[in-house]
Parts: structure tokens; C-alpha cells; sequence
């Protein structure tokens, strides 16, 4: 198994960032946020993780779960990954031979609903603690490309200022941590820095030294 440590270590540093964000945003704005145990609104979307992200839960769900957990999440996660797949089919064609706007696209994929396959029967993630900075900050006002982006459960109202957490920038940080672990490996595959995975395909790859070329 590669060593990950000096990487991870700058990857929670971001984390715990980001944590903090949230807390004061949800201190400042509480009837606004309606996040709370069992909510799994956001567990249903359709998102890609970096690949340090990816890196990362995928360590992490091998270190913290026996095989018996594993094995029934790794189904979910085949599951989800051929659903993914077809989505993403469906959305290339729609730009590629219909040639439909970005927006209309990016609409059309946010209506998607796919379970994440680390929400369990229970609506609880099996794998909270190390879960994505997408998922810890949804609930709060985001933006990409320059679009903001609210929970639909929340109470934000359409029209008003509020501090919002740029997705692009937290995703060129993630980028830039991605480059490291590459680096600090010795990697061949040093352009697949900015490559972006859904979380099903995180869980089912084998992260070890023949993937990464070292």
C-alpha cells in the first residue's frame, strides 16, 4: 500500500477548514439550515469527487470496515456505478448530438437522484467521518461557474446576500493536493491530477502502486 500520510494530513487540514466554515455559517444562519440526522438529501445526488478525495475514502473504507461491512456497500456501489455511467451517457448526448446549453445539461443532472452506496438502510453514511467536502457543505450557499447553489430544504430566500463557499477554488485547492500525492508517490500518471470520480468508483478501485505507475 502507498504512503498517503503526508498528503492526507494537508487534505484534514482543509477539512477541518471547511467544518469550521460550516459551524459558523450554521451559528449565524439557524433557521435558515435544516440539516440534521436522517436528512439524506444530499446522499442522493449525482457529484464526482477529486482524486485525493477519492484516495482518501477509499483508504479509509478499507482501514475502518471488516470485509462482511464492505461487502454489501461494494454491491451498492456496482449498483451506482452503472447507473452513473448512463447518466453520463444520457448527458453527452444531449450536449454532444442534441446540442443542448451547459445550463440546461447541468439542470438535467441535478434532477438526478442515485443513493450514494455509503447511505445505509438506516439514512446514515457508513463512512460520515470521512465523507467529501461536497457533502459538508451542502446546506449552506455555494457557487460554481459562477452560479450559486442552495439545499432545497434549507430556508435561504432566492435574492439575498449571503457568505457563500466557492466551489471553484475548493476544488483547485483539492486539485492541488491531488498533484502532491502524485508527487510525493513518484507517479507516472502525473496529468490524472485534475481526473474526477463519482463515489461508487472510488470504493471499487484498487488506489495501489500498479494504478499509480511507481
Amino acid at each position: 500500500m502507498p504512503d498517503f500520510s503526508r498528503t492526507f494530513d494537508k487534505y484534514e487540514t482543509l477539512v477541518a477548514e471547511v467544518d469550521k466554515i460550516f459551524r459558523a455559517m450554521q451559528e449565524a444562519h439557524t433557521d435558515c439550515i435544516r440539516c440534521e440526522v436522517h436528512c439524506c438529501d444530499c446522499c442522493h445526488a449525482v457529484f464526482d469527487v477529486t482524486l485525493i478525495e477519492a484516495v482518501y475514502i477509499n483508504y479509509h473504507f478499507n482501514k475502518s470496515l471488516t470485509r462482511k461491512e464492505r461487502r454489501p456497500i461494494l454491491r451498492r456501489a456496482e449498483k451506482a456505478d452503472r447507473r452513473y455511467y448512463q447518466i453520463k451517457q444520457k448527458l453527452q448526448k444531449m450536449y454532444i448530438d442534441q446540442g443542448k446549453p451547459p445550463d440546461e445539461v447541468f439542470q438535467h443532472l441535478a434532477q438526478e437522484r442515485v443513493p450514494c452506496p455509503l447511505l445505509n438502510d438506516e439514512e446514515l453514511c457508513d463512512l460520515y467521518v470521512r465523507r467529501p467536502i461536497t457533502c459538508r457543505v451542502y446546506g449552506i450557499p455555494t457557487s460554481i461557474g459562477g452560479t450559486a447553489h442552495i439545499c432545497g430544504k434549507s430556508a435561504f430566500k432566492e435574492g439575498t446576500n449571503y457568505p457563500t463557499v466557492n466551489l471553484d477554488k475548493m476544488n483547485d485547492h483539492l486539485f492541488e493536493l491531488s498533484k502532491d500525492l502524485l508527487k510525493d508517490m513518484g507517479s507516472m500518471r502525473s496529468r490524472i491530477h485534475m481526473s474526477l470520480v463519482p463515489v461508487s468508483a472510488a470504493l471499487l478501485t484498487d488506489y495501489d502502486e500498479k494504478y499509480f505507475l511507481v
